[in-house]
């Protein structure tokens, strides 16, 4: 197999001449190429690419105007003559000598193999605590968002290799750094492979993590979201709730008002009935195309779901009413707390 190893670049010259020494020695025997695609360094990063293509096969894009690790990796995709494609960054911190293990991957049958970080064996040297927390934060959004990645461990890694044909006939569309997530919701695949590595320190040059970064993968997950209709169901799945809201907060009042009841005792009647009430409109509308258990276990995940759900709901009401809050409004703040750990139940487990 030809190996295209696809790198993006920004002010990385320090960096060149020992990442392309590693690579040359990491994959003696293999034919490969090296795409340097850079976004017009002012250190002159591409001038020195094309220096060294003297010794190394390296073909440089400058790109003058254009900007952004993601669709600096697609434009590498266009230019790569290889059958399987390796993307890594320039810094150092994915190490070449693991680039035979991912194609091991593939030789065996993989279509995309990720170098991980949270798998075992993988892990982050020398990180402060707010860079693994910003990280652990954007794996654990995508995953619970996106359902069609939640069981791989690292999908926002810079450090993969994939067969030309995942994604060749792809419309990719990322917004910012994490150009992976999106060949994993959109790409031609069946196996992910995740191969540990460990996510050494930059060698040269700044970091490009920023509040931009952090905003721009938000507006990502959000973009897949809609492309996969989780956007769509999200919606569907708060107006559900809001007619159960209504349900329950009507029932709450007719039973304490004009039947007597306890408050408390009224609120599990109340919150019964709408659990009752927003399974029948999921089942028939949020979630009617991912509706592959048995009715029976669509209910009784269901209502485990709801049931959770009422338990954080009901603690709130208790609690806020010890406060001396208003009852129904006790009520309201705790359907709104008890509504995130209702959907992620439901859209992992009930319908999963």
């Amino acid at each position: 197999m030809k190996i295209s190893i696809i790198i993006p670049t920004y002010n990385e010259r320090d960096n060149l001449k020992e990442l392309f020494e590693r690579i040359d020695r990491a994959l003696e025997g293999h034919g490969y190429e090296i795409i340097i695609v850079d976004d017009d360094s002012p250190d002159g990063t591409w001038k020195l690419a094309g220096e060294l293509g003297e010794r190394y096969p390296v073909k440089v894009v400058r790109r003058v105007g254009e900007k952004g690790l993601s669709s600096a990796v697609i434009r590498g995709f266009h230019e790569a003559s290889g059958e399987v494609f390796v993307v890594m960054d320039a810094d150092l911190q994915h190490p070449p000598e693991k680039i035979p293990e991912l194609l091991k991957a593939i030789e065996d049958g993989a279509d995309v193999v990720i170098g991980s970080r949270y798998v075992r064996g993988g892990q982050v040297k020398n990180w402060y605590w707010y860079r693994k927390l910003i990280s652990r934060g954007a794996i654990l959004l995508g995953r619970i968002a996106l359902p069609k990645i939640r069981d791989v461990k690292d999908p926002v890694s810079g450090f993969f290799a994939l067969r030309r044909d995942v994604v060749e006939g792809t419309e990719l569309n990322p917004v910012g750094f994490k150009i992976l997530m999106e060949i994993l919701i959109k790409g031609n695949y069946k196996r992910v492979v995740e191969v540990p590595f460990t996510f050494g320190l930059r060698m040269a040059g700044e970091s490009k993590l920023g509040g931009r970064t952090v905003w721009n993968y938000i507006r990502h997950v959000l973009r897949l979201m809609n492309w996969e209709g989780e956007l769509d169901r999200l919606i569907k799945f708060s107006i559900v709730g809001a007619l159960g809201v209504v349900i329950n907060e009507g029932f709450l009042w007719t039973f304490v008002r004009f039947l007597g009841w306890d408050k408390i005792l009224a609120n599990v009647a109340a919150t019964e009935l709408a659990i009752l009430n927003n399974f029948t409109w999921n089942d028939l509308w949020t979630f009617r195309d991912v509706r592959g258990k048995p009715l029976w276990n669509r209910l009784l995940n269901f209502h485990l779901a709801a049931l959770t759900g009422a338990v954080v709901q009901w603690g709130i009401y208790v609690g806020l009413m010890f406060l001396g809050m208003n009852y129904l409004l006790a009520n309201l703040v705790g359907i709104g707390f008890s509504f995130i750990v209702r959907f992620l139940f439901n859209r992992h487990v009930t319908w999963g």
